[in-house]
Protein backbone atom coordinates (compact mmCIF):
# COMPACT_ATOMS: atom_id res chain seq x y z
CA UNK A 1 0.00 0.00 0.00
CA UNK A 2 0.96 3.80 -0.92
CA UNK A 3 1.55 5.95 2.52
CA UNK A 4 -0.90 7.73 1.45
CA UNK A 5 -3.85 5.26 2.35
CA UNK A 6 -5.36 4.59 5.30
CA UNK A 7 -6.20 1.43 6.69
CA UNK A 8 -9.18 0.21 4.20
CA UNK A 9 -7.08 1.27 1.22
CA UNK A 10 -8.40 4.32 0.05
CA UNK A 11 -7.13 7.94 0.04
CA UNK A 12 -6.40 9.35 3.41
CA UNK A 13 -9.27 12.04 3.80
CA UNK A 14 -7.18 15.27 3.78
CA UNK A 15 -5.16 13.65 0.31
CA UNK A 16 -6.89 13.84 -3.06
CA UNK A 17 -8.41 9.96 -4.68
CA UNK A 18 -5.96 9.15 -7.38
CA UNK A 19 -7.18 8.24 -10.22
CA UNK A 20 -6.53 5.83 -13.37
CA UNK A 21 -7.61 6.44 -16.90
CA UNK A 22 -7.94 4.23 -19.08
CA UNK A 23 -8.30 4.99 -22.46
CA UNK A 24 -7.78 8.53 -23.93
CA UNK A 25 -9.95 8.80 -27.39
CA UNK A 26 -13.45 10.34 -27.13
CA UNK A 27 -14.91 9.41 -24.19
CA UNK A 28 -11.95 9.57 -21.98
CA UNK A 29 -10.45 13.06 -22.72
CA UNK A 30 -13.47 15.00 -23.91
CA UNK A 31 -16.03 13.38 -21.03
CA UNK A 32 -13.98 11.74 -18.33
CA UNK A 33 -10.54 13.47 -17.92
CA UNK A 34 -12.28 16.61 -17.59
CA UNK A 35 -14.79 15.96 -15.67
CA UNK A 36 -12.67 13.95 -13.25
CA UNK A 37 -10.18 16.88 -13.21
CA UNK A 38 -12.97 19.41 -11.92
CA UNK A 39 -14.22 17.68 -9.33
CA UNK A 40 -12.81 18.46 -5.67
CA UNK A 41 -11.29 15.38 -4.12
CA UNK A 42 -10.45 13.42 -6.94
CA UNK A 43 -6.75 13.95 -9.49
CA UNK A 44 -6.15 12.52 -12.43
CA UNK A 45 -2.99 10.79 -11.84
CA UNK A 46 -2.09 8.45 -14.77
CA UNK A 47 -3.29 7.98 -18.36
CA UNK A 48 -3.35 4.99 -20.56
CA UNK A 49 -2.91 5.30 -24.54
CA UNK A 50 -1.44 3.07 -27.33
CA UNK A 51 -1.08 6.48 -29.13
CA UNK A 52 1.65 9.43 -28.68
CA UNK A 53 0.15 12.22 -29.72
CA UNK A 54 -2.40 11.62 -27.31
CA UNK A 55 -0.63 10.85 -24.39
CA UNK A 56 1.08 14.58 -25.61
CA UNK A 57 -2.17 15.74 -25.52
CA UNK A 58 -3.08 14.35 -22.10
CA UNK A 59 0.21 15.97 -20.88
CA UNK A 60 -0.72 19.48 -22.06
CA UNK A 61 -4.07 19.21 -20.57
CA UNK A 62 -3.66 17.85 -17.56
CA UNK A 63 0.17 19.14 -16.60
CA UNK A 64 1.60 16.54 -14.15
CA UNK A 65 -0.36 13.70 -14.82
CA UNK A 66 1.85 10.06 -15.85
CA UNK A 67 0.76 8.92 -19.26
CA UNK A 68 1.38 4.76 -20.37
CA UNK A 69 1.44 2.78 -23.56
CA UNK A 70 -1.11 -0.62 -22.40
CA UNK A 71 -3.62 -0.63 -19.56
CA UNK A 72 -1.46 -3.22 -17.88
CA UNK A 73 0.88 -0.16 -17.19
CA UNK A 74 -1.81 1.37 -15.03
CA UNK A 75 -3.20 -1.50 -13.01
CA UNK A 76 0.61 -2.51 -12.37
CA UNK A 77 -0.04 0.93 -9.75
CA UNK A 78 -3.11 -0.49 -8.14
CA UNK A 79 -1.00 0.45 -4.96
CA UNK A 80 -0.30 4.09 -5.78
CA UNK A 81 -4.57 4.61 -7.24
CA UNK A 82 -8.05 4.77 -5.70
CA UNK A 83 -10.05 4.45 -9.07
CA UNK A 84 -9.56 3.25 -12.12
CA UNK A 85 -11.87 5.04 -15.15
CA UNK A 86 -12.62 2.41 -18.45
CA UNK A 87 -13.12 4.58 -21.40
CA UNK A 88 -12.26 2.38 -24.04
CA UNK A 89 -14.18 0.06 -26.90
CA UNK A 90 -17.25 -1.96 -25.68
CA UNK A 91 -15.92 -5.14 -26.21
CA UNK A 92 -12.73 -4.22 -23.54
CA UNK A 93 -15.30 -3.63 -20.27
CA UNK A 94 -15.63 -6.85 -19.01
CA UNK A 95 -12.16 -7.98 -19.11
CA UNK A 96 -10.56 -4.84 -18.12
CA UNK A 97 -13.02 -4.30 -15.38
CA UNK A 98 -12.32 -7.72 -13.99
CA UNK A 99 -8.65 -7.34 -14.01
CA UNK A 100 -9.32 -3.64 -11.86
CA UNK A 101 -11.80 -5.65 -9.49
CA UNK A 102 -8.88 -8.36 -8.85
CA UNK A 103 -6.31 -5.50 -8.55
CA UNK A 104 -8.62 -4.05 -5.53
CA UNK A 105 -9.23 -0.96 -7.50
CA UNK A 106 -12.64 0.81 -7.53
CA UNK A 107 -14.16 0.90 -11.01
CA UNK A 108 -15.82 3.49 -13.58
CA UNK A 109 -17.16 1.65 -16.74
CA UNK A 110 -18.32 3.93 -19.49
CA UNK A 111 -21.51 2.79 -20.79
CA UNK A 112 -22.54 0.03 -21.72
CA UNK A 113 -21.11 -1.83 -19.20
CA UNK A 114 -20.89 -5.19 -20.96
CA UNK A 115 -22.72 -7.08 -23.74
CA UNK A 116 -24.80 -8.77 -21.50
CA UNK A 117 -26.75 -8.58 -18.49
CA UNK A 118 -25.44 -11.99 -16.95
CA UNK A 119 -21.85 -10.58 -18.03
CA UNK A 120 -23.39 -7.14 -16.09
CA UNK A 121 -24.35 -9.37 -13.02
CA UNK A 122 -20.91 -11.08 -12.84
CA UNK A 123 -19.15 -8.23 -12.69
CA UNK A 124 -21.79 -6.65 -9.69
CA UNK A 125 -21.17 -10.26 -8.24
CA UNK A 126 -17.58 -9.76 -8.13
CA UNK A 127 -17.84 -6.18 -6.63
CA UNK A 128 -19.72 -6.63 -3.70
CA UNK A 129 -17.51 -10.30 -3.32
CA UNK A 130 -14.80 -7.48 -2.99
CA UNK A 131 -16.51 -4.55 -1.05
CA UNK A 132 -15.77 -2.57 -4.04
CA UNK A 133 -17.38 -0.15 -5.82
CA UNK A 134 -18.60 -0.37 -9.35
CA UNK A 135 -20.53 2.09 -11.25
CA UNK A 136 -21.62 2.85 -15.12
CA UNK A 137 -20.94 6.18 -16.81
CA UNK A 138 -24.89 6.99 -17.75
CA UNK A 139 -24.01 11.17 -17.68
CA UNK A 140 -27.50 11.50 -19.80
CA UNK A 141 -29.01 10.94 -16.53
CA UNK A 142 -27.52 14.86 -15.59
CA UNK A 143 -28.88 16.20 -18.99
CA UNK A 144 -30.44 19.61 -18.20
CA UNK A 145 -33.64 18.35 -20.23
CA UNK A 146 -34.11 14.93 -18.43
CA UNK A 147 -33.34 16.88 -15.03
CA UNK A 148 -36.81 18.81 -16.03
CA UNK A 149 -38.65 16.38 -17.50
CA UNK A 150 -38.02 14.12 -14.64
CA UNK A 151 -38.99 16.80 -12.05
CA UNK A 152 -42.06 18.01 -13.76
CA UNK A 153 -43.02 13.89 -13.79
CA UNK A 154 -42.19 14.15 -9.79
CA UNK A 155 -44.12 16.92 -8.98
CA UNK A 156 -47.01 15.33 -10.75
CA UNK A 157 -47.29 18.53 -13.26
CA UNK A 158 -48.11 16.91 -16.10
CA UNK A 159 -50.54 14.10 -14.43
CA UNK A 160 -50.11 10.33 -14.94
CA UNK A 161 -47.63 10.07 -17.68
CA UNK A 162 -48.65 7.98 -20.10
CA UNK A 163 -46.06 7.90 -23.09
CA UNK A 164 -42.89 8.92 -22.97
CA UNK A 165 -41.12 9.79 -26.70
CA UNK A 166 -37.31 10.25 -26.64
CA UNK A 167 -35.06 10.87 -29.43
CA UNK A 168 -31.13 10.92 -30.19
CA UNK A 169 -31.34 11.72 -33.75
CA UNK A 170 -28.31 12.89 -36.27
CA UNK A 171 -27.84 13.45 -39.42
CA UNK A 172 -24.82 12.01 -40.31
CA UNK A 173 -25.16 10.50 -44.02
CA UNK A 174 -21.64 9.17 -44.66
CA UNK A 175 -20.51 6.36 -41.69
CA UNK A 176 -17.28 7.71 -40.32
CA UNK A 177 -15.79 4.21 -39.53
CA UNK A 178 -14.39 2.58 -36.34
CA UNK A 179 -15.64 0.17 -33.59
CA UNK A 180 -18.66 1.97 -33.24
CA UNK A 181 -19.97 1.37 -36.14
CA UNK A 182 -18.31 -2.48 -37.05
CA UNK A 183 -20.54 -5.20 -37.80
CA UNK A 184 -18.54 -7.90 -35.99
CA UNK A 185 -20.98 -8.89 -32.74
CA UNK A 186 -18.24 -8.70 -30.64
CA UNK A 187 -17.36 -4.90 -31.04
CA UNK A 188 -21.22 -3.80 -29.60
CA UNK A 189 -21.00 -1.47 -32.69
CA UNK A 190 -24.48 -0.09 -33.78
CA UNK A 191 -26.87 2.03 -32.48
CA UNK A 192 -28.62 0.24 -30.06
CA UNK A 193 -25.46 -0.05 -27.93
CA UNK A 194 -24.69 3.04 -28.30
CA UNK A 195 -27.64 5.74 -28.22
CA UNK A 196 -29.81 3.42 -27.02
CA UNK A 197 -27.83 2.71 -23.77
CA UNK A 198 -28.89 6.09 -22.74
CA UNK A 199 -32.25 6.19 -23.96
CA UNK A 200 -33.26 3.01 -22.19
CA UNK A 201 -31.39 3.76 -19.08
CA UNK A 202 -33.44 7.24 -19.07
CA UNK A 203 -36.54 5.57 -19.91
CA UNK A 204 -36.10 2.97 -16.77
CA UNK A 205 -35.21 5.60 -14.12
CA UNK A 206 -37.96 7.56 -15.09
CA UNK A 207 -41.32 4.60 -14.90
CA UNK A 208 -39.31 1.54 -13.55
CA UNK A 209 -39.28 -2.25 -15.04
CA UNK A 210 -39.57 -3.07 -19.02
CA UNK A 211 -42.10 -5.97 -19.45
CA UNK A 212 -42.31 -6.22 -23.07
CA UNK A 213 -40.04 -5.10 -25.96
CA UNK A 214 -40.63 -4.29 -29.43
CA UNK A 215 -37.89 -2.79 -31.67
CA UNK A 216 -37.62 -1.49 -35.55
CA UNK A 217 -33.47 -1.44 -36.51
CA UNK A 218 -32.10 -1.47 -40.24
CA UNK A 219 -28.52 -0.18 -42.08
CA UNK A 220 -29.44 2.33 -44.11
CA UNK A 221 -26.32 3.74 -45.40
CA UNK A 222 -24.42 2.57 -48.13
CA UNK A 223 -21.22 0.95 -46.44
CA UNK A 224 -22.79 1.30 -43.01
CA UNK A 225 -22.27 -1.81 -41.38
CA UNK A 226 -24.18 -1.54 -37.75
CA UNK A 227 -27.69 -0.33 -37.22
CA UNK A 228 -27.73 3.31 -37.80
CA UNK A 229 -31.81 4.14 -37.63
CA UNK A 230 -33.68 2.06 -34.77
CA UNK A 231 -36.74 2.49 -32.62
CA UNK A 232 -37.49 0.98 -29.33
CA UNK A 233 -41.02 0.49 -27.52
CA UNK A 234 -41.13 -0.38 -24.27
CA UNK A 235 -44.03 -0.79 -22.28
CA UNK A 236 -43.13 -0.69 -18.44
CA UNK A 237 -44.58 -2.47 -15.45
CA UNK A 238 -46.87 0.16 -14.59
CA UNK A 239 -48.53 0.94 -17.95
CA UNK A 240 -46.68 3.59 -19.53
CA UNK A 241 -44.99 3.07 -22.74
CA UNK A 242 -41.63 4.73 -23.87
CA UNK A 243 -41.25 5.41 -27.58
CA UNK A 244 -37.45 5.43 -28.37
CA UNK A 245 -35.72 6.88 -31.70
CA UNK A 246 -32.30 6.65 -32.09
CA UNK A 247 -30.88 7.78 -35.61
CA UNK A 248 -27.49 8.82 -37.48
CA UNK A 249 -29.78 9.04 -41.01
CA UNK A 250 -32.48 11.66 -39.52
CA UNK A 251 -32.52 14.68 -41.97
CA UNK A 252 -35.07 16.58 -40.10
CA UNK A 253 -34.57 15.85 -36.05
CA UNK A 254 -37.40 15.35 -33.99
CA UNK A 255 -38.17 17.10 -30.53
CA UNK A 256 -35.49 15.48 -28.07
CA UNK A 257 -38.65 14.80 -25.32
CA UNK A 258 -42.17 14.41 -25.71
CA UNK A 259 -43.94 13.15 -22.55
CA UNK A 260 -47.95 13.06 -22.52
CA UNK A 261 -49.59 12.72 -19.30
CA UNK A 262 -53.47 12.99 -18.28
CA UNK A 263 -53.05 16.84 -17.20
CA UNK A 264 -50.33 18.19 -19.40
CA UNK A 265 -47.62 17.59 -22.02
CA UNK A 266 -44.08 18.50 -22.09
CA UNK A 267 -42.34 19.19 -25.19
CA UNK A 268 -38.20 19.96 -25.06
CA UNK A 269 -36.32 20.38 -28.59
CA UNK A 270 -32.15 20.43 -28.93
CA UNK A 271 -29.09 18.76 -26.96
CA UNK A 272 -28.02 19.71 -23.62
CA UNK A 273 -24.78 22.00 -24.22
CA UNK A 274 -22.66 20.13 -22.27
CA UNK A 275 -21.39 17.84 -24.79
CA UNK A 276 -20.59 20.50 -27.06
CA UNK A 277 -19.13 22.73 -24.33
CA UNK A 278 -16.70 20.08 -23.55
CA UNK A 279 -15.89 19.12 -27.47
CA UNK A 280 -15.04 22.69 -27.55
CA UNK A 281 -12.69 23.05 -24.85
CA UNK A 282 -14.96 24.41 -22.10
CA UNK A 283 -14.70 23.06 -18.46
CA UNK A 284 -16.92 22.68 -15.65
CA UNK A 285 -16.03 26.09 -13.47
CA UNK A 286 -14.35 27.22 -16.36
CA UNK A 287 -16.96 30.68 -16.71
CA UNK A 288 -18.95 30.62 -13.07
CA UNK A 289 -22.86 30.14 -12.97
CA UNK A 290 -23.39 29.02 -16.24
CA UNK A 291 -22.35 25.34 -16.92
CA UNK A 292 -25.30 23.53 -18.65
CA UNK A 293 -27.89 26.39 -18.46
CA UNK A 294 -29.55 26.86 -22.14
CA UNK A 295 -30.82 30.51 -22.60
CA UNK A 296 -34.06 31.08 -22.23
CA UNK A 297 -34.99 30.16 -26.24
CA UNK A 298 -34.52 26.66 -26.05
CA UNK A 299 -36.53 26.05 -23.08
CA UNK A 300 -39.17 23.45 -23.59
CA UNK A 301 -42.96 24.01 -23.21
CA UNK A 302 -46.19 22.47 -20.90
CA UNK A 303 -49.28 22.34 -22.25
CA UNK A 304 -53.03 20.81 -22.92
CA UNK A 305 -53.84 21.26 -26.61
CA UNK A 306 -51.42 23.17 -27.48
CA UNK A 307 -49.20 23.51 -30.16
CA UNK A 308 -44.92 24.32 -29.35
CA UNK A 309 -44.02 25.06 -32.98
CA UNK A 310 -47.03 28.22 -32.78
CA UNK A 311 -45.77 29.12 -29.25
CA UNK A 312 -48.29 27.08 -27.74
CA UNK A 313 -47.68 26.01 -23.49
CA UNK A 314 -45.81 27.67 -21.24
CA UNK A 315 -42.30 28.05 -21.54
CA UNK A 316 -40.54 25.91 -18.43
CA UNK A 317 -37.10 26.81 -17.12
CA UNK A 318 -34.35 24.18 -18.02
CA UNK A 319 -32.92 22.85 -15.47
CA UNK A 320 -28.95 23.21 -15.73
CA UNK A 321 -26.70 20.23 -16.71
CA UNK A 322 -24.87 18.90 -14.23
CA UNK A 323 -22.19 15.92 -15.61
CA UNK A 324 -19.85 17.02 -12.67
CA UNK A 325 -22.43 15.45 -10.05
CA UNK A 326 -21.23 12.23 -11.47
CA UNK A 327 -17.88 12.18 -10.19
CA UNK A 328 -18.76 14.72 -7.31
CA UNK A 329 -20.67 11.17 -6.11
CA UNK A 330 -18.26 8.44 -6.91
CA UNK A 331 -15.91 10.89 -4.75
CA UNK A 332 -18.32 10.52 -1.98
CA UNK A 333 -19.11 7.32 -2.04
CA UNK A 334 -15.50 5.91 -2.35
CA UNK A 335 -15.12 8.56 0.98
CA UNK A 336 -18.12 7.59 2.93
CA UNK A 337 -19.58 4.15 1.57
CA UNK A 338 -23.22 4.08 0.23
CA UNK A 339 -24.20 3.50 -3.28
CA UNK A 340 -22.76 4.90 -6.64
CA UNK A 341 -24.65 7.14 -8.54
CA UNK A 342 -25.44 4.17 -11.40
CA UNK A 343 -25.11 0.99 -10.27
CA UNK A 344 -24.67 -2.53 -12.12
CA UNK A 345 -27.58 -4.04 -11.14
CA UNK A 346 -29.19 -0.87 -12.87
CA UNK A 347 -26.79 -0.98 -16.13
CA UNK A 348 -28.01 -5.14 -16.10
CA UNK A 349 -31.59 -4.40 -15.85
CA UNK A 350 -30.98 -1.89 -19.11
CA UNK A 351 -28.46 -4.70 -20.79
CA UNK A 352 -31.93 -6.86 -20.51
CA UNK A 353 -33.65 -4.67 -22.60
CA UNK A 354 -31.47 -4.21 -25.28
CA UNK A 355 -30.51 -7.48 -25.67
CA UNK A 356 -34.15 -8.19 -25.81
CA UNK A 357 -34.35 -5.29 -28.20
CA UNK A 358 -31.94 -7.03 -30.60
CA UNK A 359 -34.21 -10.32 -30.76
CA UNK A 360 -37.07 -8.08 -30.91
CA UNK A 361 -35.53 -6.59 -34.07
CA UNK A 362 -33.85 -9.66 -35.08
CA UNK A 363 -37.48 -11.95 -35.47
CA UNK A 364 -39.48 -8.86 -36.13
CA UNK A 365 -41.92 -9.76 -32.96
CA UNK A 366 -42.38 -8.13 -29.27
CA UNK A 367 -40.25 -9.88 -27.04
CA UNK A 368 -41.96 -10.35 -23.47
CA UNK A 369 -39.71 -9.60 -20.17
CA UNK A 370 -39.70 -10.75 -16.42
CA UNK A 371 -40.99 -7.71 -14.27
CA UNK A 372 -38.27 -7.35 -12.54
CA UNK A 373 -36.37 -5.97 -16.01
Amino acid sequence: MSEKRDSTGTAASHDPLRVGLIGYGLAGSVFHAPLIAATEGLRLDTVSTTHPERQAQARAGHPGVRTVDTPEAVLARAADLDLIVLATPNKTHVPLATAALEAGLPVVVDKPLAATAAEAEKLAALAEDRGLLLSVFQNRRWDNDFRTARKLIEEGALGDVHRFESRFERWRPQPKGGWRESGDPAELGGLLYDLGSHLVDQALVLFGPAVSVYTESVVRRPGAEADDDSFIALTHANGVRSHLWMSATAAMLGPRFRVLGSRAGYVKHGLDPQEAALREGRRPGDEEGDWGVEPESRWGRIGAGASPQSGGGERVPTLPGDYPAYYAAIARALREGGRPPVTATEAAAALRALEAAKLSAAEGRTVHLGADT
